[in-house]
């Protein structure tokens, strides 16, 4: 019998490239419940909304979809849930200095199972893009799929 190979987990937040120029990114770890993780092996989380702020020293992921896991009891989840963010302290220090300046903020970008099998946040520190910048993305993007599309021929 063949053991069925699974597939890597690589959940994208594709809104945050578009409204958004990311400076620099980061690893972080996240703080999870058992049913959550569970969710999150099977793909049923959602990054579209979401985004990171500082609550008492620490790092907050909110507005994170993670669905409730379909086998789990009384003790599920709730959906959308405040979640901490774990980084070194140095870290922390650079995205709230770099936050306090104006226009940035901290963008979730993918979420993703380490080598380990923990769950892992790549966050972005990012600057909001201006609507000239967005239709300059979708040129962009439209012209590389007409490229793609020539090149196939």
């Amino acid at each position: 019998m063949k053991e069925e190979k699974e597939q890597p987990i690589h959940i994208k937040n594709k809104r945050a490239y578009f409204d958004f120029l990311i400076d620099d990114k980061f690893v972080a770890g996240i703080k999870l419940l058992g049913t959550e993780i569970k969710s999150i092996r099977q793909g049923k989380a959602n990054l579209t909304d979401s985004f990171c702020t500082f609550i008492d020293g620490n790092l907050y992921i909110r507005n994170l979809h993670i669905s409730e896991y379909t086998h789990g009891s009384f003790y599920n989840h709730e959906a959308k849930r405040d979640r901490v963010l774990l980084l070194q302290k140095k870290e922390l220090k650079k995205l709230k200095s770099r936050t306090e300046e104006k226009g940035f903020t901290i963008v979730p970008l993918t979420i993703f199972i380490s080598g380990r099998g923990f769950a892992k946040v790549e966050i972005g520190l990012a600057q909001g893009k201006k609507t000239f910048d967005k239709r300059e993305t979708m040129k962009e993007r439209d012209s590389k799929i007409e490229m793609d599309r020539v090149m196939k021929r």
